[in-house]
């Protein structure tokens, strides 16, 4: 049987799925998943034999924090060197120092808390299999024919009742037969460690009465575990040793709860208390409607169409073919946008459970994930870029809560590493390790993290206007960041900042590279005034004087922090007219690398734009381009993409996807780090692990190409791509309101709609295809930067303004 298609439901927010997961021996990497937030699940397999991957937000092992010694003596070695252009000594000052002190922290690792093991025997060979992920609701469903019988299994984590809900069953006659049970998930690589050994062992599972129960023994000595509840409709059931057999069912219902940081013979009895609650008067689809009235609004609080997307009923595969060829189909990109929200709202949420959404959100199936932590010197900004113009802004807090839960940490490197106050957040953390763990100088050496987090902290305050959270959380970190600073800084001759030593994130400039080509990942990177360095240090000090203000904050601390911003280096160009990445004149560009973050005056930051200074713009445009693509990531494409949409370039940017759909994706859409296959498209490493982090850039870029938001300026279709000739996009956030657009290219119409939650003051862009508008609006007046700008004056709760190419309402400009 072929899936039935549901008429009134959009094909764009459902994934279809021709085959099972089929990534040899690490099937988890196609799973498709489901997630309340806190516990994620992975369903794959095929039909006779069916897993499903449980994880939790909080799990986490095999990390180590030592005694951080105080090395922090080495920063007037590390300058001496460095003004003695000894620059590779100076490099491995400070790591080297860390290391003959014996110092070994290790960041922890998200690992799976269990997997839910079915077996249903075959009478036939399958016909007609398939697979779905259903968005709109988080609901995965595995059907297919078996003889006469049709099958469907079903599974949702409910965000109402914060447990897996699982549907086994057939059509008509049908019944369903076989074994269910609770394991520990096999690894491919750490099986004969002592760590997963000690593991295994730790591992106690039972059953009876309906009930399964599984616990093992983390690093810490803390239980983790589940507890299983089968619920057959007809038929017959009973345990035997750690599963439970049913024969003949017409449906089975299977609920789920786990536990993490406990105590197992407790919490067992406790789940099973709530698992008997549960089922009162429940079904599975009651179940499923109490979660869908939580999770729909998140998916649904902002919408997109691009083309006739909507009607396509194309498979993922076929999708992914067609991209294959060259061209990313329209409907592959709106599900992309749409794929990378419903991850990023099921891996994540307000609860205080949650953590931060992860590279590889509550999806992972190893016990050491190859780069499972957070990192900020791109990854976890990345994944937040899109949240807030979304209309996901309340899932955002989680991310603060992390890192505030650090702060001692935070204080206590910059401290002993530099001998400064303030803060220094490491690049890698994870819960309950925020000081110094990768000591290498490409690392450890690079000090602009906490300045970075800043913004987010700035723009969520930007788009919710909540001054307690500016007042309470956002002023005091970004005060602790620039006291770092204050004491870091030291001024050349001229009176100008020199920060050093400086990094800019993960590159090594040219002229330091090995002669003899010899493949070295970051042979020398610790520099002078990088000029992302600098780009942070400056948007730091802008946006707190600007908080400042609107906190009432002390006025004479704003004409310091004015005095800081001259004193601050200009950005320079090298001999391709190219921005330089670093400013200090000894260190040449190298564009065979993945990071751009040399770029971040223009994106992420906003310093720069094409009215505020065109000739600097084009200089960083040019530094763009003379990217190297071979040299290029997953996430980096996003990046980029994200980059050429702020310059308006929308052909280019979905350039960018066009390319990561064919080198990075698969097939259940999950990005991945590079590709693994030799196609030159970009860098080459054999293990091509998962990260979601490119998922969620899609979704980003998608949103720059046709909408950009800054305090003072919202563009609108600023970069539309010229395949995307019909849409219309609704509810996409600008700091104070919303925003509704609807376009068709082929006709030159165009209407938009802003409407303002606070009051407004800003200059709206309109694309220049569009031509004169109507206006409906009483203070809308052209704009000095020129005839397609206009300056608005909205109050809260007032009607919206509209600009429409072909009305004849009100005045035209």
């Amino acid at each position: 049987m072929r899936m039935q298609q549901q008429k009134d439901r959009r094909s764009a927010d459902k994934l279809l799925m021709s085959y099972p997961a089929s990534w040899w021996r690490n099937m988890w990497r196609e799973a498709l998943p489901s997630g309340n937030g806190v516990i994620g699940a992975s369903v794959f397999g095929g039909v006779q034999e069916e897993t499903v991957l449980l994880n939790h937000a909080r799990l986490w092992h095999w990390g180590r924090k030592d005694e951080l010694p105080d090395v922090s003596g080495t920063l007037a070695q590390t300058r001496r060197l460095m003004d003695t252009e000894q620059y590779a000594e100076a490099s491995w000052l400070l790591a080297n120092a860390l290391k003959e002190r014996g110092y070994g922290t290790k960041l922890a690792s998200r690992f799976p808390l269990a997997a839910i093991r079915l077996v249903m025997p075959c009478g036939n060979a399958f016909r007609g299999y398939s697979r779905m992920l259903e968005m709109d609701s988080g609901e995965i469903t595995v059907g297919w024919t078996d003889g006469p019988s049709q099958y469907r299994r079903r599974l949702f984590v409910s965000r109402a009742d914060d447990s897996v809900v699982y549907e086994l069953g057939g059509y008509e006659e049908a019944s369903v037969s076989g074994e269910i049970g609770l394991d520990l998930h096999p690894s491919d690589r750490w099986a004969d460690t002592p760590e997963f050994k000690e593991l295994e062992q730790s591992i106690e599972i039972g059953a009876g009465d309906a009930y399964v129960w599984f616990a093992g023994t983390n690093d810490d000595g803390t239980d983790f575990g589940a507890v299983m509840r089968v619920i057959p409709e007809g038929g017959s059931m009973e345990a035997e040793g750690s599963v439970i057999r049913f024969e003949g069912a017409r449906r089975l219902l299977v609920l789920v709860k786990l536990f993490v940081l406990g105590e197992r013979s407790k919490d067992w009895e406790r789940l099973k208390q709530e698992l008997a609650e549960l089922v009162v008067d429940s079904s599975y689809e009651i179940l499923l409607e109490r979660h869908i009235a939580l999770h729909r609004p998140l998916y649904h609080s902002v919408s997109l169409e691009l083309n006739d997307a909507d009607d396509d009923l194309r498979s993922n595969e076929r999708l992914l073919l067609d991209a294959y060829e060259g061209e990313a189909p329209p409907a592959l990109v709106r599900k992309m946008w749409a794929y990378g929200r419903y991850l990023f709202l099921s891996g994540t949420s307000s609860a205080e459970e949650a953590e931060p959404f992860g590279l590889y959100g509550l999806w992972g199936g190893d016990y050491r994930l190859v780069w499972c932590h957070n990192m900020a010197n791109e990854n976890i900004q990345m994944m937040y870029w899109h949240a807030h113009v979304g209309g996901l802004g309340e899932l955002v807090p989680s991310l603060f809560r992390y890192y505030e839960g650090l702060m001692d940490d935070f204080r206590e490197n910059a401290s002993k590493l530099y001998g400064c106050r303030g803060i220094y957040i490491p690049a890698g953390s994870t819960p309950g390790i925020g000081i110094p763990n990768q000591i290498v100088p490409v690392i450890l050496n690079w000090t602009g993290a906490a300045g970075w987090l800043a913004r987010h902290y700035y723009e969520h305050f930007r788009f919710t206007g909540d001054v307690q959270f500016l007042r309470e959380t956002a002023l005091p970190f970004m005060l602790e960041a620039l006291q770092f600073y204050e004491d870091f800084l030291v001024t050349d001759a001229d009176g100008f900042y020199k920060i050093y030593p400086s990094v800019s994130p993960e590159n090594t400039p040219l002229n330091f590279m090995p002669a003899d080509g010899k493949p070295l990942a970051h042979p020398m990177p610790t520099a002078i005034n990088a000029t992302m360095d600098v780009a942070i240090l400056k948007e730091l000090l802008q946006h707190l004087i600007e908080a400042n203000r609107k906190a009432g904050g002390d006025p004479e601390a704003e004409k310091e922090w004015s005095r800081m911003l001259t004193r601050l280096p200009t950005y320079r160009l090298n001999k391709d007219g190219a921005v330089r990445e670093w400013i200090h004149p000894a260190f040449e560009d190298r564009y065979a690398h993945r990071h751009l973050s040399h770029l971040y005056p223009v994106f992420p930051g906003q310093e720069l734009t094409q009215e505020s200074d065109p000739t600097m713009f084009g200089a960083f445009e040019e530094a763009v381009q003379r990217r190297e693509i071979g040299a290029q990531s997953g996430w980096s494409l996003a990046h980029m993409a994200a980059i050429y949409a702020r310059f308006g370039d929308g052909d280019r940017s979905l350039n960018c996807l066009d390319i990561l759909s064919r080198s990075s994706l698969l097939p259940n859409l999950f990005t991945l780090h590079n590709d693994w296959r030799g196609m030159g498209v970009s860098m080459q490493m054999p293990t091509a692990p998962v990260q979601l982090d490119a998922n969620m850039g899609w979704v980003n870029a998608v949103q720059e190409q046709l909408l950009q938001v800054s305090d003072n300026l919202i563009k609108l279709l600023p970069a539309l791509p010229n395949r995307w000739k019909r849409g219309r996009l609704a509810d996409w956030r600008f700091h104070t309101g919303k925003v509704a657009l609807s376009w068709n290219q082929e006709t030159g119409s165009f209407r938009a709609e802003l409407t303002a939650d606070r009051d407004t003051d800003i200059i709206v862009k309109l694309p220049d295809w569009a031509g004169a508008c109507s206006i409906i609006g009483e203070e809308v007046q052209p704009s000095p930067l020129g005839p397609a700008y206009f300056t608005l004056r909205m109050k809260s709760g007032a009607p919206s303004v509209v600009f429409e190419s072909e009305s004849s309402n009100s005045k035209k400009f």
